[in-house]
């Protein structure tokens, strides 16, 4: 705390208990801890419970450029380190901005460590309108649907990668609970590099209900486990009409009301010492396995 001091310099002191109270009063409700990036998937969870799907902040060079190419949302602001060289990824945002009249700001590379959340944000941050929420009705109307649900993901980077493996992939929807699961961070959007920008979100009060919504649309449900018999290679599994893949969260799996809902508990055949694979990654194969069965099919039909 600092001290003040009299005209002639002298520093003044205040005596004993009366001192140590005034400190205690003016530093009550202040944290003296800086929350490092190490918190923030807690600290995103508990903002996200509040605002809807998020990705107002866009950190990453991909990220943004993508922002801008999509025109989804407004852009309100981009802040660059005015030490980038202008050329590649760097050009091309740059240039988008000056046609979409987006205004650019560019300042000392601790002002741009000092905004961000991540730290891997590449000199480059972009201000943006909240991602839209779409409801669930609409992603079940898409004709063949591919929904991929996630219940209960808490790593933003978890979820980026999904993401941009959805994206990838054709899924048509993504459901996401409400509730007790991290939404689009600034770290989900550097991870999922522009994907957020083409894929509709919709977040649901719970999955398990949503489960039972999706049946009732002639959705199939799979839902992919570690304790699952059947393989997600079995071709007696139903991918050609609307399908929806189910993730459970990191480390738990699926809650136990969703693995009663779903129509199949699948898994991946592990032939290694692990016990199992990174949620991402375990996404990504049942994805690309479900885009395959449905070409193959669709192709022999």
């Amino acid at each position: 705390m600092a001290q003040s001091k009299s005209n002639k310099g002298k520093v003044k002191r205040s005596s004993g208990r009366n001192s140590q109270t005034s400190r205690r009063r003016r530093s009550a409700g202040r944290s003296t801890r800086r929350p490092g990036r190490g918190d923030e998937a807690g600290q995103n969870r508990r903002r996200s419970s509040n605002r809807g799907l998020g990705g107002q902040q866009v950190e990453g060079r991909q990220a943004v450029r993508e922002l801008l190419i999509a025109g989804t949302r407004g852009v309100t602001e981009i802040t660059v380190n005015e030490d980038l060289e202008q050329t590649g990824i760097v050009e091309d945002v740059l240039h988008l901005a000056h046609e979409l009249r987006v205004p650019v700001k560019f300042v000392a590379r601790r002002r741009i460590d000092a905004e961000a959340t991540t730290e891997s944000h590449q000199g480059m941050i972009a201000k943006a309108a909240p991602l839209k929420e779409h409801s669930l009705d609409s992603l079940l109307s898409v004709p063949n649907a591919f929904l991929l649900v996630l219940d209960g993901i808490t790593d933003p980077r978890n979820l980026g990668a999904m993401l941009r493996i959805a994206e990838c992939a054709g899924v048509t929807g993504v459901v996401m609970g409400r509730h007790r699961a991290v939404h689009v961070t600034p770290a989900a959007t550097k991870t999922a590099a522009g994907a957020i920008e083409y894929l509709p979100m919709c977040l649901v009060g719970g999955i398990p209900t949503a489960i039972s919504d999706m049946k009732k649309a002639q959705v199939a449900t799979i839902g992919l486990d570690g304790s699952g018999t059947t393989s997600i290679f079995d071709q007696s599994l139903e991918v050609v009409e609307s399908v929806a893949l189910v993730m459970g969260a990191e480390g738990a799996g699926m809650s136990k009301l969703v693995k009663q809902r779903v129509d199949v508990v699948a898994s991946i055949p592990l032939a290694g010492q692990l016990a199992s694979l990174n949620v991402a990654t375990a996404a990504s194969v049942a994805c690309y396995e479900i885009v395959r069965r449905r070409n193959s099919e669709i192709s022999i039909g």
